[in-house]
């Protein structure tokens, strides 16, 4: 009777599970198509409050039955499939709740600029794969006059956007609508035409027609639209500099509280934050001085941060430059991990520079993960645009956070392993994923792969900046920081440059909590590593803890921490190393 039960439970958890994975996806269909299902390729997400709210409603009916299942009547593996499951239905109805969609101004995943990526990851083989493009490029315009018409009803009762995330984007949208349409991204699917199979010439030119119709006839009117009222309504009346944080915005400073728990996987306020922010960065500026002192000469942080930016010694002169010690990084990473992991992905990882609509207003770099069914490989795109004002001592930190032994091998194994329901394949919380990345920069360090002091600057610029964030984003949102006292506090504590650093700060305001995850998660993942090695003594294998991280998907940190303590258990009762899939049930 109670294997009967158990069977019951696991069969209605694995259908949960499915029907889960099925409204996320009819909820986030962008992310549909960036993972290589093209079922959604027709469609984009709604941002009306009603449709929010329906949205919302669906996923608290799923959080609800996830609740009523009794975990005790589950096997191992099926307990950490419900723990991930709650998590996940928890964080996007913590997302939702926030209103952030509905006031919000972002220059780095709103209108335009995240339509402008889409022509880069969606299929465009078949004439039925052209169809749905032209579905969704027509989409576009209705997203951009809901969001229009969303903003102006959230300035009617007193929640706005913060101004300096309002103007970065009205610069971003005064780029595109100055530029030809022609030049558009959304039209360079129109230069694969050519190349494609199966196509008649009648439908190469219809699509062609069809497209650039569309883009010039309803995307661009729309976004002239747009970017009017964000200049004549919004901009007047946008929040200034001095009040950018989520605490002042009716409502905010509950948002940000679930914005906190939605990006850590973990129940700790922003003043515990702001505190372990301060200590992180007190023991990392000792270490960044007695660095500098051995390669730079400084004797103060200050000189050693001024230094650091004022050498052009330490600045690339080329694009191409910046390119190749990316590519070089990249090379010996993936030669060296071998030695570091038992499990490598299959899909490779490519890179490519950044496209020119993108490097402007982008950071230095970022990871695309696979499709899933193969048809593209994970591709580590760095911004190649203003060498002079890059350091080269950041380069291989970099793309060690966002390639090998970072995002490229979490990612790309998270969605090769067997067995798991579709959503841990791809959706986790941002502490697993970008703690994951800050502890690769350092273990980066340990598999020998910084050519030398000076790139080991970088890795400690690096860590301090993550930690600063954890102070700078908990004092924006959450203890009304001004965007300045933000921008002064990082530059006092990282190498970054001051456009850099104000680059950061924006993005700060524009995604509250984000930027708490990366510290959060790194500082786990050293913990659950040092009660390991304390644990095991030579029994400890570094590949074999390496796999117990990233052979369950991406999971809320207290689920993960209970994963690699049942594999230390299990190596400790063997006496010897053992792989990961010995400690699986």
């Amino acid at each position: 009777m109670a294997a009967m039960e158990r069977m019951t439970d696991s069969a209605a958890l694995d259908a949960l599970a499915s029907e889960y994975w099925q409204v996320y996806l009819e909820a986030n269909p962008l992310n549909a198509t960036y993972i290589g299902d093209p079922r959604f390729d027709d469609q984009l997400a709604t941002h009306t409050p009603e449709g929010t709210a329906r949205t919302a409603a669906g996923f608290r009916a799923l959080l609800a039955r996830a609740d009523a299942i009794d975990p005790e009547a589950l096997g191992t593996e099926d307990q950490v499939t419900l723990s991930a499951l709650q998590e996940s239905i928890a964080a996007d109805l913590a997302e939702l709740g926030t209103g952030l969609l509905e006031w919000s101004v972002n220059p780095l995943e709103g209108a335009p600029v995240e339509f402008l990526s889409i022509p880069a990851y969606q299929r465009l083989e078949t004439p039925e794969d052209g169809a749905r493009m032209l579905s969704r490029w027509r989409e576009m315009a209705r997203y951009s006059r809901e969001q229009l018409t969303t903003l102006r009803r959230s300035l009617a009762d007193g929640r706005v956007a913060s101004v300096s995330p309002v103007r970065r984007t009205v610069a971003v949208m005064e780029d595109l609508l100055d530029a030809p349409v022609e030049t558009w991204p959304l039209l360079e699917p129109l230069a694969t035409l050519p190349e494609l199979q199966g196509w008649s010439e009648s439908q190469r030119a219809a699509f062609a027609a069809d497209l650039t119709a569309v883009v010039t006839d309803e995307i661009r009117p729309a976004f002239i639209a747009l970017h009017d009222a964000l200049v004549v309504e919004v901009l007047p009346v946008a929040r200034t500099d001095d009040a950018p944080g989520m605490c002042v915005v009716p409502g905010g400073a509950e948002g940000y509280r679930n914005l906190i728990r939605m990006h850590t996987s973990v129940d700790i306020d922003a003043e515990a934050l702001h505190r372990i922010g301060h200590a992180e960065i007190a023991r990392i500026d000792a270490e960044m001085l007695e660095l500098a002192g051995r390669t730079i000469g400084s004797t103060t942080l200050a000189g050693a941060l001024a230094a650091l930016r004022a050498d052009p010694s330490l600045y690339f002169s080329s694009r191409e430059e910046v390119f190749e010690k990316a590519a070089a990084s990249l090379r010996r990473a993936s030669a060296a991990a071998p030695a570091w992991f038992g499990r490598l992905p299959a899909a490779a990882c490519t890179i490519l520079e950044m496209p020119a609509h993108e490097e402007e207003h982008a950071g230095a770099a970022y990871y695309r993960a696979p499709a899933t069914d193969g048809s593209r490989a994970g591709v580590y795109v760095v911004n190649t645009s203003n060498p002079t004002e890059r350091p080269c001592y950041e380069a291989e930190a970099l793309a060690y956070h966002e390639a090998v032994p970072g995002h490229h091998l979490q990612g790309a194994l998270g969605q090769e392993v067997d067995g798991l329901p579709e959503f841990r394949r791809h959706l986790g919380p941002t502490a697993y994923f970008e703690g994951w990345g800050l502890y690769a920069e350092r273990l980066a360090d340990e598999m020998g792969l910084y050519t030398g002091d000076v790139d080991r600057i970088g890795m400690v610029s690096f860590d301090s900046w993550r930690a600063t964030r954890l102070v700078v984003d908990t004092g924006i949102h959450a203890m009304g920081w001004s965007r300045q006292e933000a921008i002064d506090f990082m530059l006092a504590h990282s190498a970054l440059s001051p456009r850099a650093v104000a680059d950061e700060v924006d993005r700060y305001i524009a995604l509250p909590g984000q930027a708490l995850a990366y510290k959060t998660g790194q500082l786990e993942l050293m913990r659950m590593r040092r009660d390991a090695e304390r644990r095991l003594g030579p029994a400890f294998d570094i590949r074999g803890f390496h796999d117990a991280i990233l052979s369950d998907g991406a999971l809320p940190l207290p689920t993960l921490a209970t994963l690699v303590e049942r594999w230390a258990t299990g190596v400790a009762g063997a006496g010897r190393p053992m792989p990961v899939t010995a400690a699986r049930s």
